[in-house]
């Protein structure tokens, strides 16, 4: 009897998720239904992201078949990871099986007549094949197809190696009270200095504060006391009281803070050090507006950055709506309203200028803020640039990978999300790529979170998104 080994059956949406799912299930053997193969193939066409994974599954198969011959097809190929394939936790590795018979119809059963009908009769099949002594478990992110293997009394669970951590909750906030006895505890223990104009702390850190590079520390109840963690240091932390954003002679493009948080989101994006801002917040809580006012005053008044890039996930809420004709940057426009509605804030109608004056302020904008899709970002490289990417939430790790590593020397990625409204299917608040950004960044020193809580929009849009 084998100690612990399972097999697990994958559905096809798993590896048209992660093609690399076949390698992740350690000394465990993975079995794929003939249906599942189909759907691969069927699958295979286009140029979406799904597809693109369909054909790689395809070729990882291929190339262990070529590699250990087919006649290793009954007994099972070996899941050894093929070259080039860095993963973590590589470990001792099971055998990949596939189904090679056709079950016989049973009529008391789930008919074949269904696709799914027939992946729940393969596992069936393969369970009363495998025996007691070895559990068969069934892997998809379909849910309905999981509640009908529950039914078949078929082991199922989600696909979950992508997650990046295990409660949403515990996602890194970026900004952290401080206990009220701080000053009393670190009194004696300080050193303190300025240094162009900003005032530093050193403090005595310990394991359980848990601090990360770039994050926001306040005091509760005390406006003056906000710091940012500049180092840490083995048991030393430097900590840098951070500039304060809510007057009106400190704004940013017209803009000021009106919260804390805002004011934390401010110091980020303004701070040349940091080249990668995510910001998490639910509707109306200003990461648009922060973004588009950070860039514009860098991009047109400093001229650190040579011009704003907008992008964002093209998923609508409604329908589709259909071809668009024009260029890239018309196709797009529908998309973009929030940045408009933003634009109209940051451009108040100056009423001396008249129109003409306003459509040379337009006309000069969009000479510096280009709006891009997601879809040809593929081997782009991006130089000295401000890039803002919109609705982060709906984008798989893969391509928030893809994105991030566009950026050339001297370019700021800034993206924004709400990991209450994906649209995406199949991706969840913990698999969102928004979250395993949040996740992996944390400990760089050039990377800043902030979580932005309260709304600003106005007493109407605050009192609706609490009562409805």
């Amino acid at each position: 009897m084998n100690h612990g080994k399972r097999i697990y059956v994958l559905d096809t949406n798993v590896l048209m998720h992660d093609p690399t799912a076949l390698f992740k299930f350690e000394e465990h053997d993975v079995y794929l239904p003939m249906q599942v193969i189909e759907e691969l193939d069927n699958g295979k066409k286009g140029t979406s992201e799904a597809s693109r994974n369909a054909r790689q599954v395809s070729r990882f198969i291929n190339e262990l078949i070529e590699e250990q011959g087919a006649d290793r097809i009954a007994p099972g190929l070996r899941l050894e990871r093929p070259g080039g394939l860095q993963l973590r936790g590589a470990g001792s590795s099971g055998v990949l099986r596939f189904q090679t018979t056709v079950p016989k119809e049973d009529k008391t059963s789930f008919g074949a007549v269904a696709p799914d009908n027939r992946i729940l009769g393969a596992i069936l099949a393969l369970r009363a094949e495998a025996g007691a002594d070895l559990p068969v478990v069934f892997v998809s992110k379909d849910i309905n197809l999981r509640i009908k293997a529950a039914i078949a009394g078929i082991a199922s669970e989600d696909y979950e190696n992508d997650r990046a951590l295990d409660d949403f909750s515990l996602l890194y906030t970026g900004a952290t009270a401080l206990p009220d006895d701080f000053w009393q505890r670190h009194g004696k223990d300080l050193r303190s200095w300025t240094d162009k104009g900003r005032t530093f702390y050193e403090v005595r850190h310990g394991d359980d504060d848990g601090w990360h590079p770039n994050q926001y520390l306040y005091l509760p109840g005390d406006e003056e006391s906000e710091f940012r963690v500049a180092s840490v240091d083995g048991e030393r932390a430097v900590l840098q009281i951070v500039d304060d954003y809510r007057s009106q002679q400190h704004a940013v493009w017209g803009i000021t803070a009106r919260n804390r948080e805002q004011n934390f989101a401010l110091n980020a994006l303004m701070d040349p050090e940091i080249d990668f801002v995510t910001l998490l917040g639910t509707a109306g809580t200003g990461k648009t507006l922060l973004a588009l006012a950070a860039g514009l005053a860098q991009t047109m008044d400093a001229q650190r950055y040579r011009e704003i890039i907008m992008t964002r996930a093209t998923i609508s809420v409604g329908e589709d709506i259909g071809f668009l004709p024009g260029t890239e940057e018309e196709k797009m426009t529908p998309w973009m309203g929030a940045l408009t509605d933003n634009l109209e804030v940051l451009l108040p109608n100056n009423k001396d200028g008249g129109s003409w004056g306003r459509a040379a302020t337009n006309d000069l904008l969009a000479s510096r803020i280009k709006i891009r899709s997601l879809n040809f970002m593929r081997g782009r490289t991006l130089l000295d640039r401000w890039l803002i990417l919109d609705e982060a939430q709906n984008l798989t790790p893969k391509q928030m990978k893809t994105l991030i590593t566009r950026a050339g020397p001297g370019t700021k990625i800034v993206c924004l999300g709400n990991v209450e409204q994906i649209d995406t299917p199949y991706l969840t608040e913990t698999t969102s790529g928004l979250t395993y950004a949040v996740d992996r960044f944390k400990h760089w020193a050039h990377s800043a979170h902030v979580t932005l809580r309260r709304g600003e929009r106005s007493r109407l849009a605050d009192y609706a998104s609490e009562v409805l």
